[in-house]
């Protein structure tokens, strides 16, 4: 093994991804298992199905030379029961993970304050703060603190947790939330040998988004609003997928990370430092 592997492999590391099906939290998923980890993709299965998402992970770990165990499980990470099967049934299927990645979430729609739909908010809070961090890491931290088990959470923050964006209002209440309880139960934790962290994402283009950054894929026309973050980005471009692969792997890992906890790692190409 060499010293790279020693610090950062994860042969040790057993690992569910929610929101799985999903770009981000997907490619997560294939870095931990290229470095070893044995992954459970957790997704709701409606418009991204779990299989398509392992047979994927499966055939991009196995083009660079890993034999990679990769399981599935369709649940509802808002319903805190089905959460707590889906656990049962993974810890039978590859074993009782000791890594957490909180990956649900997303948004839906943008408008000025006083035309808030509060259904859809309600909604889109839900989807980010209940179902995208609070119940799996209350079921997956009731196991663990039971058991003994040192572990980690890894939750997806964003930009809106520090930084308000406009028109986004659900997403922000629920991302900066997202920030504060990674504090909090980093804190909490602790005393149990289990770390907690975040990573906040720049700008990545993905399904949800595509459409308000980008006017013309053909010929890369940005909207408005994706020329004003670019403006705001001192790199001057999106996120891509790779750029996450090293804090990930950081964070995922106990020898590199061990004394860690508590942190939000920015991935944003420095849009929170900018200035004149």
């Amino acid at each position: 093994m060499s010293y790279l592997d020693d610090v950062f492999g994860l042969k040790d590391v057993t690992a569910v991804v929610t929101g799985g099906a999903g770009v981000l939290p997907k490619a997560m998923a294939g870095f931990l298992a290229k470095a070893g980890a044995k992954v459970s993709v957790w997704g709701r299965g409606t418009s991204h199905p779990v299989s398509d998402a392992v047979e994927q992970l499966r055939r991009e770990a196995a083009a660079v030379g890993v034999d990679a165990v990769i399981d599935g499980q369709t649940v509802d990470t808002g319903d805190e029961t089905a959460v707590s099967d889906a656990l049962r049934r993974t810890e039978a299927a590859i074993g009782l993970p000791n890594l957490l990645i909180n990956g649900v979430g997303g948004n839906k729609g943008k408008s000025a304050f006083v035309d808030i739909d509060t259904d859809v908010f309600r909604e889109v809070v839900e989807m980010n703060l209940l179902a995208g961090l609070v119940i799996p890491t209350k079921v997956f931290a009731r196991v663990w603190v039971d058991r003994g088990v040192t572990a980690s959470i890894i939750n997806l923050a964003s930009m809106t947790s520090y930084l308000p964006l406009s028109g986004v209002w659900a997403y922000g209440a629920a991302k900066s939330a997202t920030l504060n309880l990674t504090y909090a139960t980093a804190k909490e934790f602790a005393a149990n040998g289990i770390r907690v962290n975040a990573i906040a994402p720049g700008f990545f283009v993905g399904n949800q988004n595509k459409a308000l950054l980008i006017a013309n894929e053909a010929t890369g026309e940005l909207t408005a609003r994706g020329q004003a973050i670019i403006d705001h980005t001192p790199y001057g471009r999106f996120g891509t997928i790779g750029d996450l692969e090293g804090t990930t792997l950081f964070l995922a890992s106990p020898r590199a990370s061990g004394f860690v906890t508590g942190v939000c790692v920015p991935v944003d190409g420095g849009y929170l430092i900018d200035n004149i």
